[in-house]
């Protein structure tokens, strides 16, 4: 990144930044029923230029930067309260979404990743948060993406398979998912991991979509995926139990309680929509 155009853009009247800490940032509910990023004009903005990230530029021209701090702010008004992305992802709006989503994954590596791999000495932040840089061997480190695979399971009467991890409350059951492997190509890894968690064998496998998950450093991705078997047997380790459900028996155990839908800001939440043909319910 240019370091003058970046001096320009964090100079100019319009440009905004919100300060990001721990994963959290600001928010406040509007008028109008939705909830909004706390932000400030940059000239407003307390900060030190190293733990400044730029986010990019929306269509109207408006910069948007964020700035790690070891604490948020005081509040700025009564209806600021500090939020993560499990609980504001959903409220934001797309823009804010992004935004956010951005931040905390630029956070989070930042905080993570301040040696430098090659030698050992301590890196320096550079290119607006993007690239650590080390001034001992020169070497430069970029933000790390962890691939993760998510499948929506179905067997050959288009019944569903939902599983429920060990650390899950009763009645928490959501579609699988795994981390890719070196080496392993992503319908390989759908495979695989539907097979070590469930015993279930796998063979059409189609991609659907794909998520920012910065928790701390994930990027899911979503398949659709046909199973050639269907008994299940469950690891004990990460699926503590399974099921293959029938929309009419998720349904009922929707309305009865007996079932719990996955966590509202995850796509396992599309991905279960598009088999199931209407919006889940939500916490």
């Amino acid at each position: 990144m240019d370091e003058a155009w970046l001096a320009a853009a964090w100079s100019h009247p319009t440009t905004r930044c919100f300060v990001v800490s721990g994963g959290q940032a600001l928010v406040e509910d509007t008028e109008e029923g939705g909830t909004d990023l706390v932000m400030m004009p940059s000239f407003d903005a307390p900060y030190t230029e190293e733990h400044r990230f730029f986010l990019g530029v929306d269509e109207d021209g408006v910069r948007y930067f964020a700035l790690q701090k070891d604490s948020l702010p005081g509040r700025m008004d009564q209806a600021a309260r500090p939020a993560g992305l499990r609980e504001a992802g959903l409220l934001l709006s797309e823009r804010d979404a992004e935004l956010m989503v951005h931040a905390v994954a630029l956070e989070n590596w930042q905080r993570m990743h301040r040696f430098c791999s090659r030698c050992g000495e301590r890196s320096q932040i550079a290119a607006a948060g993007h690239i650590r840089r080390c001034p001992a061997c020169g070497a430069e480190h970029y933000p790390r993406t962890d691939p993760a695979v998510i499948m929506a399971v179905t067997d050959e009467d288009d019944r569903l398979l939902l599983g429920r991890q060990v650390h899950w409350p009763e009645g928490r059951f959501s579609i699988l998912a795994g981390f890719v492997e070196p080496g392993e190509s992503l319908e390989r890894a759908v495979r695989r991991e539907v097979s070590e968690e469930v015993g279930v064998t796998v063979g059409e496998v189609r991609y659907v979509a794909s998520q920012p998950w910065p928790f701390p450093s994930s990027l899911m991705l979503g398949f659709e995926a046909r199973a050639s078997s269907t008994t299940i047997e469950v690891d004990g380790d990460e699926i503590h139990e399974a099921r293959w459900f029938s929309r009419e028996e998720l349904r009922e155990g929707y309305e009865s309680g007996e079932v719990l839908p996955p966590f509202g800001i995850s796509i396992a939440g599309r991905l279960i929509e598009r088999w199931y043909g209407s919006p889940l319910p939500h916490d």
